[in-house]
């Protein structure tokens, strides 16, 4: 899989009073993508959670581009270009409507056992899913 996109509109509460989106915001775009892409192959977090996988952000990067506005239709397109070891890296591009970019990011996170708060390899499983 190349890449999997996600699409949304804005809401009013995510915009400041000139009615652009506030930085702020963007991470959690970034984790609906993210989320959005693992479900995409049949991996949920919710199901990585109950089985003691935990996938704590570690580093996130955003350039930010042009601006969202309130109402807009924005597209998340979440890649992941390397296999997963104990971290998984995730490249970003969110693009308006009219398909300007708005920004790109990379967020890298850790495979986490839960119950030992210790770092662990991707489940093979989940590296199948991947086609790793």
């Amino acid at each position: 899989m190349d890449y999997n996109e996600i699409s949304f509109r804005v809401r009013y509460c995510e915009t400041d009073q000139m009615g652009i989106v506030h930085h702020g915001n963007y991470p959690q775009y970034l984790e609906m993508g993210r989320i959005e892409w693992l479900r995409s192959l049949g991996v949920s977090y919710k199901s990585m959670e109950d089985s003691g996988i935990i996938l704590p952000v570690v580093s996130i990067s955003i350039n930010y581009k042009k601006s969202a506005y309130y109402d807009d239709l924005l597209f998340v397109r979440t890649f992941l270009r390397k296999k997963p070891m104990v971290r998984i890296e995730f490249d970003y591009e969110i693009y308006n409507g009219e398909g300007e970019l708005l920004a790109d990011a990379k967020t890298v996170l850790a495979f986490m056992d839960a119950k030992k708060n210790k770092p662990m390899r991707c489940p093979a499983d989940i590296l199948q899913k991947m086609g790793f």
